[in-house]
């Protein structure tokens, strides 16, 4: 397949541009209207909107690389599929949300390796967790709770830092979650290999896509984040954090709960929060 029928279909349709007729351009502003929500509608009447023919949206697809109005869906799920805000099987009702949002919790919460993470985070040396661009909030989410509960729990990468500073103290006995959603950057798998040569034990956290990724991990944490709305949903990932800090608190007993004591004390003294 040539560079062009690779890319989206956005970038289809400005590079045809110039190409098309009047008509199939009438047609190509429209589709770009009704990228999220077509699948409310169907080609005839996507044609009725644009004032052309069904013949004419035919051949602008077939113009931009797509056999049929369903491939052009399928490119478009694929675009969702990869995190693009993108909603496309129309309003989502507030049922079908809730039911989505609890199939996710369900997935992440029947993890597995659930257990054995919570034990090596309660016993590890040192707990680093890092998460970029999306994973950041749940990263340090994750090292907030954490922190709560034991002792030099680290958050990488900090504002205007890299993160090989952050392995430099790395060995055995520490643990490293890597919290990798979707859309994360293009060397995180280098990251998680270098990581996991430091000798300390990692933790992959992602959604389904970083699948391919779970080798390179001592455990793997699946926790979707699709969702029936535009935007991914990180309500499931938020509720696994919580599970996890829940976990380590429990765990280390008397000890975790004398400290969150000793902080909530010092939070008196400073009067930080309410």
């Amino acid at each position: 397949m040539s560079e062009r029928l690779d890319s989206r279909i956005d970038e289809r349709i400005t590079q045809r541009y110039a190409v098309l007729s009047p008509q199939e351009r009438r047609a190509a502003e429209t589709l770009l209207e009704h990228l999220d929500d077509l699948a409310t509608y169907r080609s005839a009447e996507l044609a009725d909107l644009a004032g052309v023919s069904k013949a004419t949206m035919s051949r602008l697809f077939r113009s931009l690389g797509f056999s049929d109005f369903d491939e052009v869906r399928d490119h478009l799920r694929a675009l969702r599929s990869a995190g693009e805000p993108r909603r496309l099987d129309g309003a989502s009702t507030t049922v079908d949300h809730l039911a989505h949002e609890q199939e996710s919790l369900r997935v992440a919460l029947e993890s597995p390796a659930l257990g054995e993470v919570v034990a090596l985070l309660a016993g590890a040396r040192r707990v680093l967790v890092v998460g970029w661009r999306n994973s950041h909030p749940v990263a340090l989410h994750l090292r907030q709770q954490l922190a709560h509960a034991r002792g030099d729990v680290r958050l990488a990468p900090l504002p205007g830092q890299v993160i090989s500073e952050e392995l430099a103290d790395l060995a055995a006995g520490d643990a490293v979650v890597m919290v990798g959603f979707r859309r994360r950057p293009a060397d995180f798998g280098g990251f998680l290999t270098e990581a996991a040569a430091t000798g300390a034990t990692v933790v992959l956290l992602g959604d389904p896509t970083a699948r391919r990724h779970a080798a390179s991990a001592a455990y793997w944490l699946e926790c979707p984040v699709s969702s029936t709305l535009a935007f991914d949903s990180y309500a499931a990932a938020m509720s696994l954090v919580s599970v996890l800090a829940d976990g380590v608190l429990s765990t280390l007993g008397r000890a975790a709960r004398d400290r969150v004591a000793d902080i909530s004390a010092s939070y008196g003294r400073l009067a930080e929060v309410e």
